[in-house]
């Protein structure tokens, strides 16, 4: 069954998941390649809000370690290179230039931790830390006069909106039911389950199942407000979220070559500096305190300009608010650990499973990261495990994602490949079609032998061959879900894009 054509039918669910970001989608993989039932409802888009607002890192968090978070970042440097082998178009290396200019750690403390960071989690394939002279080496230029000493640690690179419709696919593909658009209004007890009433486009619908997870994100609490009972509200644990904005900005192209930089600031916190979409600089992150409502979030004067003084401060380049060219924010769902500042609030994760003798269980997650949500999934699954004694064992651990099989995880290689078998197709395309899809770019280009025979070209190479397959596979609806979430080619397409996107997209389709 098509992606978009997917509903929910009368049977008994053994998993109503709710929430299409990272969590949740990893979580349905998971379950429905253990044999589950599953349906995962999200009320808008997948990767909406939180989990296409990243940072778009597979790491394990080096400054993490200075508030002691040893377990965590162990979990996701191992996490690191896995997911790195089940992704390998939409995951690839980066190596961070970490200058010790301006920095308010001693060089030796820096040190020791990338020494922790090398070896906490079994690395590989990643190269080890080195340290170099900027003065000297190519990955100074760039940075203004004065900074000399830097060490420089791998980190991988990830699309992170894409990892979470992979994920979506992949457990589509083993049966679970994928609603985007679907939210859930209210959810009881009844009896060993749940009936939950669900709303879309078409109206409201029941579902049955047989236990719940609330992988809601910044809205955790708002689904367990519409799953309680007020008396039990009151009796339930310490659990909490703790609601923090992280912005960036993009910029023009500061500085040449592809590698990062870790920048630290007089505050202790960092910022990163990333080539992002081949002519651009991606800068963030910032941490504020979110004191409302869940809801879109969008960056601040005040955090904008936090992060063009750390941009003024390292490099040559001068920037000034005219310079971004666009800046995302989002919300970052961590547990409520009761830290002082927003920087130190953990960012392991909490599963809480409410699970009453006869009653329909409820599984909560809090917190998380996006590297650690393979292993939150699983964890996941071993909390519920014991509720299906027909649950097959775990399996996602270097299991590839949808078009993560290239030959060899060979990405070039397999360019190489694209370019062989479609001999007049524009190289960039086909680079641009095997980042995003790996070998699910044959979907796309199917029997094209030229540019014209993928349809009308949108601007930067997005044809109607490309938006049917998003269509189909992707659950894409509109035209921020194409440039925004399924790809960034919102920074490239002409301005009148967006709308000519919209009415395609809209216009009823032959067959």
């Amino acid at each position: 069954m098509a992606a978009s054509d997917q509903a929910p039918d009368q049977r008994v669910y053994d998993l109503l998941i709710v929430g299409g970001g990272i969590n949740g989608a990893g979580i349905a993989r998971d379950a429905a390649g253990r044999g589950l039932s599953v349906m995962l409802v999200e009320a808008e888009d997948l990767a909406q809000h939180t989990s296409s607002a990243s940072t778009k890192l597979i790491h394990g968090g080096l400054r993490y370690l200075e508030y002691g978070e040893f377990r965590l970042v162990r979990e996701a440097l191992i996490e690191r290179e896995r997911l790195w082998g089940m992704a390998p178009h939409i995951i690839w290396p980066l190596r961070f230039v970490l200058p010790q200019l301006h920095s308010p750690r001693p060089a030796w403390m820096v040190r020791l931790g990338l020494w922790l960071y090398d070896h906490l989690g079994g690395r590989k394939r990643l190269p080890a830390t080195q340290t170099i002279d900027l003065a000297k080496a190519a990955q100074g230029t760039g940075l203004k006069p004065g900074a000399r000493r830097a060490f420089i640690y791998s980190d991988c690179w990830v699309e992170d909106s894409r990892l979470v419709v992979l994920n979506a696919m992949d457990a589509a593909a083993r049966g679970a039911v994928i609603c985007t658009r679907t939210r859930l209004v209210s959810a009881r007890r009844d009896g060993a389950g749940w009936t939950a009433t669900i709303t879309d486009a078409a109206g409201e619908q029941t579902v049955r199942a047989r236990a719940m997870v609330n992988a809601a994100g910044p809205w955790v609490e708002d689904v367990l407000q519409r799953t309680r009972d007020p008396a039990r509200a009151s009796n339930q644990r310490d659990r909490g979220v703790r609601l923090i904005k992280g912005s960036h900005i993009v910029l023009p192209r500061l500085y040449p070559g592809d590698h990062a930089f870790m920048l630290q600031n007089p505050d202790r916190r960092v910022v990163f500096a990333i080539p992002y979409e081949g002519e651009f600089t991606l800068i963030g992150t910032t941490d504020e305190p979110w004191t409302e409502p869940p809801g879109p979030a969008k960056i601040s004067p005040a955090e904008t300009d936090y992060l063009l003084d750390t941009v003024n401060r390292y490099f040559s380049a001068q920037v000034s608010r005219a310079d971004v060219r666009w800046s995302y924010a989002g919300i970052r769902p961590l547990y409520d650990d009761h830290a002082s500042s927003a920087s130190a609030v953990t960012r392991d994760y909490v599963l809480d499973l409410d699970a009453p003798a006869g009653e329909g269980a409820l599984l909560s997650v809090f917190g998380g990261k996006i590297t650690t949500y393979r292993k939150l999934a699983e964890h996941a699954l071993e909390k519920l495990g014991p509720l299906f004694p027909y649950i097959r064992p775990a399996w996602t651990a270097g299991a590839v994602l949808p078009g993560g099989d290239l030959p060899g995880g060979d990405f070039d290689g397999y360019v190489a490949q694209l370019a062989t078998r479609h001999p007049a197709m524009p190289q960039a395309l086909l680079r641009r079609l095997a980042r995003a899809y790996g070998t699910c770019a044959e979907s796309v280009l199917a029997d094209a032998h030229t540019p014209d025979d993928l349809g009308r070209d949108f601007g930067a190479g997005l044809t109607e061959a490309e938006l049917g397959y998003l269509m189909r596979a992707e659950w894409a609806v509109s035209a921020d879900d194409v440039l925004w979430r399924r790809s960034k080619l919102g920074l490239h397409v002409p301005p009148e894009a967006p709308l000519q996107i919209a009415a395609w997209l809209a216009a009823p389709k032959l067959g």
